[in-house]
Protein backbone atom coordinates (compact mmCIF):
# COMPACT_ATOMS: atom_id res chain seq x y z
CA UNK A 1 0.00 0.00 0.00
CA UNK A 2 1.47 3.34 -1.06
CA UNK A 3 1.04 6.07 1.56
CA UNK A 4 -1.26 8.91 0.58
CA UNK A 5 1.52 11.46 0.62
CA UNK A 6 3.46 9.32 -1.83
CA UNK A 7 0.45 8.92 -4.10
CA UNK A 8 -0.01 12.66 -4.29
CA UNK A 9 3.63 13.40 -4.95
CA UNK A 10 4.30 14.36 -8.59
CA UNK A 11 6.69 12.44 -10.81
CA UNK A 12 9.45 14.96 -10.21
CA UNK A 13 9.65 14.03 -6.54
CA UNK A 14 9.22 10.29 -7.03
CA UNK A 15 11.57 9.62 -9.90
CA UNK A 16 13.67 12.65 -10.77
CA UNK A 17 15.47 13.40 -7.54
CA UNK A 18 18.78 12.13 -8.84
CA UNK A 19 18.74 14.27 -11.98
CA UNK A 20 17.03 17.42 -10.73
CA UNK A 21 18.09 19.95 -8.21
CA UNK A 22 16.14 22.25 -5.98
CA UNK A 23 18.97 24.74 -6.41
CA UNK A 24 17.92 27.52 -8.78
CA UNK A 25 19.33 27.46 -12.27
CA UNK A 26 22.27 29.85 -12.84
CA UNK A 27 20.04 31.55 -15.39
CA UNK A 28 17.29 32.23 -12.83
CA UNK A 29 17.56 35.20 -10.48
CA UNK A 30 16.66 35.51 -6.82
CA UNK A 31 15.33 39.01 -6.20
CA UNK A 32 15.11 38.65 -2.44
CA UNK A 33 18.63 39.95 -1.87
CA UNK A 34 21.08 42.38 -3.45
CA UNK A 35 20.91 45.97 -4.71
CA UNK A 36 17.30 46.74 -5.61
CA UNK A 37 17.97 49.33 -8.31
CA UNK A 38 20.49 47.09 -10.03
CA UNK A 39 18.19 44.06 -9.82
CA UNK A 40 15.22 45.92 -11.28
CA UNK A 41 17.23 47.42 -14.14
CA UNK A 42 19.11 44.21 -15.01
CA UNK A 43 15.84 42.28 -14.94
CA UNK A 44 13.83 44.88 -16.85
CA UNK A 45 16.45 45.49 -19.56
CA UNK A 46 16.22 42.01 -21.16
CA UNK A 47 12.44 42.26 -20.82
CA UNK A 48 12.50 45.56 -22.68
CA UNK A 49 14.74 44.29 -25.46
CA UNK A 50 12.71 41.06 -25.69
CA UNK A 51 9.41 42.91 -25.86
CA UNK A 52 11.00 45.24 -28.40
CA UNK A 53 11.65 42.30 -30.67
CA UNK A 54 8.18 40.87 -30.00
CA UNK A 55 6.63 44.12 -31.20
CA UNK A 56 8.41 43.59 -34.50
CA UNK A 57 5.87 40.90 -35.34
CA UNK A 58 2.91 43.14 -36.09
CA UNK A 59 5.01 46.27 -36.65
CA UNK A 60 6.95 44.70 -39.47
CA UNK A 61 3.63 43.51 -40.87
CA UNK A 62 2.46 47.13 -40.95
CA UNK A 63 5.68 48.49 -42.44
CA UNK A 64 5.73 45.87 -45.19
CA UNK A 65 2.07 46.21 -46.19
CA UNK A 66 2.21 50.00 -45.89
CA UNK A 67 5.20 50.28 -48.23
CA UNK A 68 4.75 47.29 -50.55
CA UNK A 69 0.99 46.66 -50.70
CA UNK A 70 -1.37 49.60 -50.14
CA UNK A 71 -2.85 52.15 -47.76
CA UNK A 72 -5.95 49.96 -47.50
CA UNK A 73 -3.82 46.96 -46.49
CA UNK A 74 -2.14 49.06 -43.78
CA UNK A 75 -5.54 50.14 -42.45
CA UNK A 76 -6.73 46.50 -42.56
CA UNK A 77 -3.81 45.22 -40.47
CA UNK A 78 -4.19 48.14 -38.07
CA UNK A 79 -7.93 47.63 -37.64
CA UNK A 80 -7.29 44.09 -36.39
CA UNK A 81 -5.05 45.22 -33.54
CA UNK A 82 -7.98 46.01 -31.29
CA UNK A 83 -9.47 42.54 -31.66
CA UNK A 84 -6.15 40.75 -31.39
CA UNK A 85 -5.19 42.73 -28.29
CA UNK A 86 -8.58 42.02 -26.70
CA UNK A 87 -8.18 38.26 -27.05
CA UNK A 88 -4.47 38.18 -26.27
CA UNK A 89 -4.80 40.74 -23.50
CA UNK A 90 -7.14 38.49 -21.60
CA UNK A 91 -4.68 35.62 -21.90
CA UNK A 92 -1.82 37.92 -20.89
CA UNK A 93 -3.70 38.69 -17.69
CA UNK A 94 -3.94 34.99 -16.92
CA UNK A 95 -0.23 34.60 -17.60
CA UNK A 96 0.38 37.40 -15.09
CA UNK A 97 -1.59 35.42 -12.51
CA UNK A 98 0.49 32.32 -13.26
CA UNK A 99 3.69 34.34 -12.96
CA UNK A 100 2.72 35.65 -9.53
CA UNK A 101 1.93 32.14 -8.24
CA UNK A 102 5.20 30.78 -9.65
CA UNK A 103 7.25 33.73 -8.31
CA UNK A 104 5.73 33.28 -4.86
CA UNK A 105 6.56 29.56 -4.83
CA UNK A 106 10.07 30.23 -6.12
CA UNK A 107 10.69 32.98 -3.58
CA UNK A 108 9.52 30.80 -0.68
CA UNK A 109 11.70 27.87 -1.82
CA UNK A 110 8.69 25.53 -2.07
CA UNK A 111 9.78 23.21 -4.89
CA UNK A 112 6.67 21.07 -4.72
CA UNK A 113 4.36 24.06 -5.14
CA UNK A 114 6.61 25.41 -7.90
CA UNK A 115 6.46 22.11 -9.80
CA UNK A 116 2.68 22.01 -9.45
CA UNK A 117 2.32 25.64 -10.58
CA UNK A 118 4.47 25.18 -13.69
CA UNK A 119 2.58 22.11 -14.88
CA UNK A 120 -0.84 23.58 -14.09
CA UNK A 121 0.17 26.66 -16.08
CA UNK A 122 1.16 24.74 -19.20
CA UNK A 123 -1.90 22.46 -18.99
CA UNK A 124 -4.19 25.51 -18.74
CA UNK A 125 -2.41 27.06 -21.70
CA UNK A 126 -3.06 24.05 -23.91
CA UNK A 127 -6.75 24.08 -23.02
CA UNK A 128 -7.13 27.84 -23.42
CA UNK A 129 -5.27 27.81 -26.73
CA UNK A 130 -8.06 25.73 -28.22
CA UNK A 131 -10.72 27.99 -26.69
CA UNK A 132 -9.09 31.22 -27.88
CA UNK A 133 -8.48 29.86 -31.37
CA UNK A 134 -12.14 28.94 -31.79
CA UNK A 135 -13.33 32.21 -30.21
CA UNK A 136 -11.06 34.25 -32.43
CA UNK A 137 -12.15 32.51 -35.62
CA UNK A 138 -15.85 32.76 -34.78
CA UNK A 139 -16.05 36.25 -33.28
CA UNK A 140 -13.52 38.25 -35.29
CA UNK A 141 -15.84 39.01 -38.26
CA UNK A 142 -18.56 40.05 -35.83
CA UNK A 143 -16.23 42.44 -34.01
CA UNK A 144 -15.00 43.96 -37.28
CA UNK A 145 -18.57 44.73 -38.25
CA UNK A 146 -19.43 46.09 -34.81
CA UNK A 147 -16.46 48.47 -35.06
CA UNK A 148 -17.88 49.84 -38.33
CA UNK A 149 -14.84 48.76 -40.31
CA UNK A 150 -15.11 50.41 -43.78
CA UNK A 151 -16.16 48.19 -46.67
CA UNK A 152 -12.89 48.74 -48.53
CA UNK A 153 -10.91 47.52 -45.51
CA UNK A 154 -13.16 44.70 -44.27
CA UNK A 155 -12.16 41.87 -46.71
CA UNK A 156 -8.42 42.12 -46.05
CA UNK A 157 -8.93 42.63 -42.30
CA UNK A 158 -11.08 39.47 -42.11
CA UNK A 159 -8.50 37.56 -44.11
CA UNK A 160 -5.67 38.61 -41.79
CA UNK A 161 -7.61 37.71 -38.65
CA UNK A 162 -8.64 34.25 -39.82
CA UNK A 163 -5.06 33.25 -40.48
CA UNK A 164 -3.76 34.92 -37.32
CA UNK A 165 -6.16 33.14 -34.99
CA UNK A 166 -5.66 29.82 -36.73
CA UNK A 167 -2.07 29.88 -35.45
CA UNK A 168 -2.48 31.86 -32.24
CA UNK A 169 -1.61 28.88 -30.00
CA UNK A 170 2.07 29.47 -30.77
CA UNK A 171 1.93 32.98 -29.32
CA UNK A 172 0.09 31.76 -26.22
CA UNK A 173 2.53 28.93 -25.53
CA UNK A 174 5.52 31.23 -25.93
CA UNK A 175 4.08 33.95 -23.70
CA UNK A 176 3.21 31.49 -20.94
CA UNK A 177 6.49 29.61 -21.21
CA UNK A 178 8.53 32.80 -21.14
CA UNK A 179 6.35 33.99 -18.23
CA UNK A 180 7.47 30.93 -16.25
CA UNK A 181 11.10 31.76 -16.92
CA UNK A 182 10.62 35.43 -15.95
CA UNK A 183 8.82 34.44 -12.74
CA UNK A 184 11.97 32.63 -11.58
CA UNK A 185 14.12 35.61 -12.55
CA UNK A 186 15.27 34.49 -16.01
CA UNK A 187 14.58 37.29 -18.46
CA UNK A 188 17.54 36.61 -20.76
CA UNK A 189 16.57 33.38 -22.53
CA UNK A 190 13.13 34.74 -23.56
CA UNK A 191 15.07 37.66 -25.04
CA UNK A 192 17.33 35.40 -27.11
CA UNK A 193 14.32 33.51 -28.45
CA UNK A 194 12.55 36.70 -29.48
CA UNK A 195 15.64 38.07 -31.19
CA UNK A 196 15.79 35.00 -33.40
CA UNK A 197 12.07 34.91 -34.12
CA UNK A 198 11.72 38.63 -34.78
CA UNK A 199 14.45 38.43 -37.39
CA UNK A 200 12.69 35.38 -38.80
CA UNK A 201 9.43 37.32 -39.01
CA UNK A 202 11.13 40.07 -41.00
CA UNK A 203 12.55 37.49 -43.40
CA UNK A 204 9.22 35.71 -43.86
CA UNK A 205 7.32 39.00 -44.31
CA UNK A 206 9.62 40.10 -47.11
CA UNK A 207 9.62 36.63 -48.66
CA UNK A 208 5.84 36.21 -48.72
CA UNK A 209 5.00 39.79 -49.76
CA UNK A 210 7.82 40.79 -52.13
CA UNK A 211 8.75 37.42 -53.62
CA UNK A 212 5.44 35.53 -53.50
CA UNK A 213 3.16 38.62 -53.67
CA UNK A 214 0.90 37.15 -50.98
CA UNK A 215 -0.19 40.58 -49.61
CA UNK A 216 -2.04 40.63 -46.28
CA UNK A 217 -2.20 36.82 -46.24
CA UNK A 218 1.57 36.69 -46.48
CA UNK A 219 2.25 38.87 -43.43
CA UNK A 220 -0.28 36.85 -41.41
CA UNK A 221 1.44 33.56 -42.31
CA UNK A 222 4.83 35.09 -41.51
CA UNK A 223 3.63 36.15 -38.07
CA UNK A 224 2.15 32.82 -36.98
CA UNK A 225 5.14 30.90 -38.34
CA UNK A 226 7.49 33.02 -36.24
CA UNK A 227 5.27 32.65 -33.19
CA UNK A 228 5.34 28.87 -33.44
CA UNK A 229 9.13 28.85 -33.70
CA UNK A 230 9.31 30.89 -30.46
CA UNK A 231 6.85 28.52 -28.75
CA UNK A 232 8.86 25.43 -29.68
CA UNK A 233 12.11 27.01 -28.48
CA UNK A 234 10.77 28.02 -25.05
CA UNK A 235 9.15 24.61 -24.49
CA UNK A 236 12.44 22.90 -25.37
CA UNK A 237 14.23 25.09 -22.79
CA UNK A 238 11.72 24.24 -20.07
CA UNK A 239 11.85 20.54 -20.92
CA UNK A 240 15.64 20.46 -20.72
CA UNK A 241 15.86 22.57 -17.55
CA UNK A 242 17.59 20.83 -14.62
CA UNK A 243 16.04 22.90 -11.83
CA UNK A 244 12.77 22.46 -9.99
CA UNK A 245 10.74 24.31 -12.63
CA UNK A 246 11.58 21.76 -15.32
CA UNK A 247 8.65 20.82 -17.56
CA UNK A 248 7.84 17.10 -17.45
CA UNK A 249 5.12 16.41 -19.98
CA UNK A 250 3.65 13.37 -18.25
CA UNK A 251 3.16 15.46 -15.11
CA UNK A 252 0.84 17.91 -16.88
CA UNK A 253 -2.20 18.28 -14.70
CA UNK A 254 -4.56 21.09 -13.74
CA UNK A 255 -4.33 21.31 -9.97
CA UNK A 256 -7.59 22.85 -8.81
CA UNK A 257 -6.18 25.01 -6.01
CA UNK A 258 -3.32 26.32 -8.14
CA UNK A 259 -5.61 27.02 -11.07
CA UNK A 260 -7.98 28.94 -8.79
CA UNK A 261 -5.08 31.07 -7.55
CA UNK A 262 -4.02 31.79 -11.14
CA UNK A 263 -7.56 32.80 -12.12
CA UNK A 264 -8.09 34.82 -8.94
CA UNK A 265 -5.10 37.00 -9.79
CA UNK A 266 -5.12 36.76 -13.57
CA UNK A 267 -8.81 37.05 -14.44
CA UNK A 268 -9.24 40.66 -13.24
CA UNK A 269 -5.95 41.63 -14.85
CA UNK A 270 -7.04 39.94 -18.08
CA UNK A 271 -10.34 41.79 -18.17
CA UNK A 272 -8.59 45.11 -17.68
CA UNK A 273 -5.93 44.47 -20.32
CA UNK A 274 -8.33 42.94 -22.82
CA UNK A 275 -10.92 45.69 -22.88
CA UNK A 276 -8.98 48.82 -21.94
CA UNK A 277 -8.64 50.08 -25.52
CA UNK A 278 -11.39 48.21 -27.31
CA UNK A 279 -13.77 51.12 -27.79
CA UNK A 280 -11.44 53.71 -29.29
CA UNK A 281 -10.87 51.95 -32.63
CA UNK A 282 -14.57 51.88 -33.53
CA UNK A 283 -14.79 55.67 -33.21
CA UNK A 284 -11.58 56.20 -35.19
CA UNK A 285 -13.01 54.06 -37.99
CA UNK A 286 -15.71 56.68 -38.64
CA UNK A 287 -13.06 59.05 -40.05
CA UNK A 288 -12.08 56.80 -42.99
CA UNK A 289 -9.16 54.64 -44.10
CA UNK A 290 -6.54 57.44 -44.12
CA UNK A 291 -7.28 58.30 -40.50
CA UNK A 292 -7.30 54.59 -39.61
CA UNK A 293 -3.90 54.13 -41.24
CA UNK A 294 -2.57 57.18 -39.36
CA UNK A 295 -3.94 55.80 -36.09
CA UNK A 296 -2.25 52.49 -36.92
CA UNK A 297 1.03 54.34 -37.39
CA UNK A 298 0.70 55.95 -33.95
CA UNK A 299 -0.48 52.67 -32.40
CA UNK A 300 2.59 50.76 -33.57
CA UNK A 301 4.90 53.48 -32.26
CA UNK A 302 2.92 53.65 -29.01
CA UNK A 303 3.67 50.01 -28.32
CA UNK A 304 7.40 50.69 -28.61
CA UNK A 305 7.23 53.77 -26.37
CA UNK A 306 5.35 51.82 -23.71
CA UNK A 307 7.84 48.95 -23.67
CA UNK A 308 10.41 50.34 -21.19
CA UNK A 309 7.66 51.43 -18.78
CA UNK A 310 5.84 48.10 -19.10
CA UNK A 311 9.11 46.20 -18.64
CA UNK A 312 9.76 47.97 -15.34
CA UNK A 313 6.19 47.13 -14.34
CA UNK A 314 6.73 43.44 -15.14
CA UNK A 315 9.96 43.52 -13.13
CA UNK A 316 7.99 44.88 -10.17
CA UNK A 317 5.49 42.02 -10.41
CA UNK A 318 8.26 39.43 -10.12
CA UNK A 319 10.15 41.44 -7.50
CA UNK A 320 7.12 41.86 -5.24
CA UNK A 321 5.99 38.26 -5.76
CA UNK A 322 9.35 36.77 -4.83
CA UNK A 323 9.90 39.04 -1.82
CA UNK A 324 6.44 38.47 -0.40
CA UNK A 325 7.00 34.75 -0.95
CA UNK A 326 10.12 35.18 1.19
CA UNK A 327 8.03 37.17 3.74
CA UNK A 328 10.09 40.34 3.14
CA UNK A 329 7.42 42.98 2.91
CA UNK A 330 9.76 45.87 3.64
CA UNK A 331 11.93 45.03 0.63
CA UNK A 332 8.83 44.67 -1.59
CA UNK A 333 7.76 48.17 -0.56
CA UNK A 334 11.18 49.64 -1.24
CA UNK A 335 11.42 47.98 -4.64
CA UNK A 336 8.08 49.47 -5.64
CA UNK A 337 9.29 52.93 -4.67
CA UNK A 338 12.49 52.58 -6.70
CA UNK A 339 10.61 51.24 -9.71
CA UNK A 340 8.18 54.18 -9.71
CA UNK A 341 10.95 56.74 -9.96
CA UNK A 342 12.77 54.74 -12.64
CA UNK A 343 9.53 54.62 -14.63
CA UNK A 344 8.93 58.38 -14.32
CA UNK A 345 12.50 59.13 -15.44
CA UNK A 346 12.09 56.80 -18.41
CA UNK A 347 8.87 58.52 -19.52
CA UNK A 348 10.52 61.95 -19.32
CA UNK A 349 13.49 60.79 -21.40
CA UNK A 350 11.21 59.34 -24.10
CA UNK A 351 9.00 62.36 -24.70
CA UNK A 352 11.24 64.93 -26.37
CA UNK A 353 12.93 62.77 -29.06
CA UNK A 354 9.67 61.08 -30.09
CA UNK A 355 7.87 64.42 -30.46
CA UNK A 356 10.78 65.98 -32.38
CA UNK A 357 11.30 63.05 -34.75
CA UNK A 358 7.60 62.25 -35.23
CA UNK A 359 7.69 62.95 -39.01
CA UNK A 360 10.56 60.53 -39.53
CA UNK A 361 9.00 57.85 -37.33
CA UNK A 362 5.67 58.09 -39.13
CA UNK A 363 7.37 57.90 -42.53
CA UNK A 364 8.67 54.42 -41.66
CA UNK A 365 5.14 53.09 -42.12
CA UNK A 366 3.86 55.02 -45.13
CA UNK A 367 4.58 57.76 -47.65
CA UNK A 368 0.93 58.74 -48.14
CA UNK A 369 0.75 62.48 -47.29
CA UNK A 370 -2.68 62.34 -45.66
CA UNK A 371 -1.78 59.28 -43.61
CA UNK A 372 1.48 60.94 -42.51
CA UNK A 373 -0.40 64.04 -41.36
CA UNK A 374 -2.72 61.98 -39.18
CA UNK A 375 0.12 59.84 -37.81
CA UNK A 376 2.30 62.82 -36.81
CA UNK A 377 -0.68 64.54 -35.20
CA UNK A 378 -1.57 61.50 -33.08
CA UNK A 379 2.05 60.95 -31.97
CA UNK A 380 2.55 64.53 -30.79
CA UNK A 381 -0.89 64.63 -29.17
CA UNK A 382 -0.35 61.50 -27.05
CA UNK A 383 3.26 61.64 -25.89
CA UNK A 384 2.91 64.27 -23.10
CA UNK A 385 0.47 61.94 -21.32
CA UNK A 386 2.95 59.09 -20.84
CA UNK A 387 3.81 60.24 -17.32
CA UNK A 388 0.36 59.08 -16.23
CA UNK A 389 1.12 55.64 -17.67
CA UNK A 390 4.18 55.37 -15.41
CA UNK A 391 2.03 55.62 -12.30
CA UNK A 392 -0.57 53.24 -13.68
CA UNK A 393 1.90 50.53 -14.67
CA UNK A 394 3.88 50.46 -11.42
CA UNK A 395 0.78 50.65 -9.23
CA UNK A 396 -1.07 47.88 -11.04
CA UNK A 397 1.87 45.51 -11.33
CA UNK A 398 2.94 45.92 -7.70
CA UNK A 399 -0.55 44.99 -6.59
CA UNK A 400 -0.64 42.02 -8.96
CA UNK A 401 2.68 40.85 -7.57
CA UNK A 402 1.09 41.00 -4.13
CA UNK A 403 -1.78 38.85 -5.37
CA UNK A 404 -4.33 41.68 -5.54
CA UNK A 405 -5.47 42.31 -9.09
CA UNK A 406 -9.02 43.38 -8.22
CA UNK A 407 -8.16 46.91 -7.09
CA UNK A 408 -6.29 47.95 -10.27
CA UNK A 409 -8.92 46.19 -12.38
CA UNK A 410 -11.78 48.19 -10.86
CA UNK A 411 -9.95 51.50 -11.20
CA UNK A 412 -8.62 50.85 -14.69
CA UNK A 413 -11.81 49.41 -16.14
CA UNK A 414 -13.72 52.35 -14.74
CA UNK A 415 -11.24 54.75 -16.35
CA UNK A 416 -10.41 52.91 -19.57
CA UNK A 417 -13.82 51.45 -20.41
CA UNK A 418 -16.69 53.24 -18.65
CA UNK A 419 -15.24 56.74 -18.80
CA UNK A 420 -13.88 56.33 -22.34
CA UNK A 421 -17.14 54.99 -23.68
CA UNK A 422 -19.16 57.83 -22.13
CA UNK A 423 -16.63 60.42 -23.28
CA UNK A 424 -16.43 59.06 -26.84
CA UNK A 425 -20.21 58.83 -27.13
CA UNK A 426 -20.73 62.51 -26.32
CA UNK A 427 -17.73 63.67 -28.36
CA UNK A 428 -18.93 61.79 -31.44
CA UNK A 429 -22.49 63.05 -30.98
CA UNK A 430 -21.78 66.75 -30.43
CA UNK A 431 -18.33 67.48 -31.91
CA UNK A 432 -17.27 64.69 -34.29
CA UNK A 433 -13.68 65.95 -34.13
CA UNK A 434 -10.73 63.60 -34.58
CA UNK A 435 -8.50 65.34 -32.01
CA UNK A 436 -11.22 65.26 -29.35
CA UNK A 437 -11.93 61.61 -30.20
CA UNK A 438 -8.28 60.59 -29.93
CA UNK A 439 -8.01 62.33 -26.52
CA UNK A 440 -10.33 59.66 -25.12
CA UNK A 441 -7.24 57.48 -25.03
CA UNK A 442 -4.90 59.53 -22.77
CA UNK A 443 -7.66 61.11 -20.69
CA UNK A 444 -8.43 57.61 -19.44
CA UNK A 445 -4.84 57.32 -18.22
CA UNK A 446 -5.08 60.65 -16.41
CA UNK A 447 -8.40 59.80 -14.77
CA UNK A 448 -6.98 56.47 -13.61
CA UNK A 449 -4.08 58.24 -11.89
CA UNK A 450 -6.42 60.79 -10.26
CA UNK A 451 -8.73 58.07 -8.94
CA UNK A 452 -5.80 56.15 -7.49
CA UNK A 453 -4.55 59.22 -5.64
CA UNK A 454 -8.00 60.31 -4.41
CA UNK A 455 -8.78 56.92 -2.93
CA UNK A 456 -5.74 57.08 -0.66
CA UNK A 457 -6.26 60.73 0.14
CA UNK A 458 -9.72 59.98 1.46
CA UNK A 459 -8.66 56.87 3.39
CA UNK A 460 -5.59 58.35 5.03
CA UNK A 461 -6.80 61.95 5.31
CA UNK A 462 -3.39 63.07 4.04
CA UNK A 463 -2.44 65.54 1.38
CA UNK A 464 1.12 64.73 0.33
CA UNK A 465 2.31 64.97 -3.27
CA UNK A 466 0.78 62.78 -5.94
CA UNK A 467 3.62 60.28 -5.99
CA UNK A 468 3.46 60.06 -2.21
CA UNK A 469 -0.16 59.09 -2.38
CA UNK A 470 0.60 56.48 -5.01
CA UNK A 471 3.38 54.88 -3.02
CA UNK A 472 1.26 54.91 0.13
CA UNK A 473 -1.54 53.06 -1.67
CA UNK A 474 0.84 50.51 -3.10
CA UNK A 475 2.46 49.81 0.22
CA UNK A 476 -0.82 49.59 2.06
CA UNK A 477 -2.12 46.97 -0.37
CA UNK A 478 1.10 44.97 -0.33
CA UNK A 479 1.11 44.97 3.43
CA UNK A 480 -2.42 43.66 3.68
CA UNK A 481 -1.79 40.96 1.07
CA UNK A 482 1.38 39.74 2.75
CA UNK A 483 -0.41 39.45 6.06
CA UNK A 484 -3.19 37.42 4.46
CA UNK A 485 -0.70 35.11 2.78
CA UNK A 486 0.95 34.42 6.12
CA UNK A 487 -2.38 33.82 7.89
CA UNK A 488 -1.96 36.78 10.20
CA UNK A 489 -4.59 39.20 11.33
CA UNK A 490 -4.85 42.25 9.10
CA UNK A 491 -4.98 44.58 12.06
CA UNK A 492 -1.35 43.73 12.84
CA UNK A 493 -0.28 45.52 9.70
CA UNK A 494 1.41 48.77 10.69
CA UNK A 495 0.58 50.55 7.47
CA UNK A 496 0.88 54.01 9.02
CA UNK A 497 4.63 53.49 9.05
CA UNK A 498 4.62 53.88 5.28
CA UNK A 499 4.83 57.63 5.86
CA UNK A 500 8.45 57.07 6.90
CA UNK A 501 9.47 56.20 3.33
CA UNK A 502 8.96 59.83 2.35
Amino acid sequence: MVPKEKQDTPTYYRKEQTTMSSTPSPKSQKMTEGNITKLLITFALPLFVGNLFQQFYNTVDSIVVGNFVSKTALAAVGSTDCIINTIIGFFTGLSTGAGVVIAHSFGSGNDKALHRAVHTTIALTLVLSVVFTIAGLLLSPVFLQLMDTPEDVLPEASQYLRIYFAGISGLMLYNMGSGILRAVGDSRRPLYILMVCALGNIFFDLLFVIVFHAGVEGVAYATILSQWISAILVLVILTREKSSYRLIWKDLHIHKGTAMSIFRIGFPAGLQIAFSNVFVQSYINHFGSSCMAGWTTYGKLDKFCLLPIQSIGLAVTTFVGQNLGADNMKRARKGTTVALFISIATALILMAPVIIFAPFLASLFTNEPEVLTYGIHFIRLMMPFYLAISFNQIFANALRGAGNSVTPMVIMMGSFIVFRQIYLYFISKYFNNITATALGYPLGWVLCSILESRIKCEKEDLKPGFHHLMLLHIYHSICIQSQLWNNRKADKCQCHESINIF
